[in-house]
């Protein structure tokens, strides 16, 4: 599965075409996002994707759930969010 990762400065445009065509060619994305600002545009970002992939008859759905990962040596809590058709 793809993973996205976004950052409090993604631009969630940017990030909804990339999750769309993602989702267009694989069936389901992984978005993932680490602090308040990265989830705030993560959450923007499939709302917005949603709008992009609907004229294909695509019904997205998003399963939120925790991660712990590894950044420079420190283990960090991310919210993952699977993106997948309904």
């Amino acid at each position: 599965m793809e993973v996205l990762k976004v950052s409090a400065q993604s631009n969630p445009k940017s990030v909804a075409g990339a999750l769309a065509a993602v989702l267009r060619e694989r069936k389901a994305a992984e978005v993932q996002a680490v602090g308040a600002g990265a989830v705030n545009q993560a959450v923007k970002a499939i709302a917005i994707s949603r709008g992009f992939v609907a004229p294909n008859g695509i019904d997205l759905v998003v399963i939120p759930a925790f991660a712990e990962i590894n950044i420079d040596g420190e283990e960090r809590t991310a919210m993952r969010f699977i993106v997948e058709p309904r």
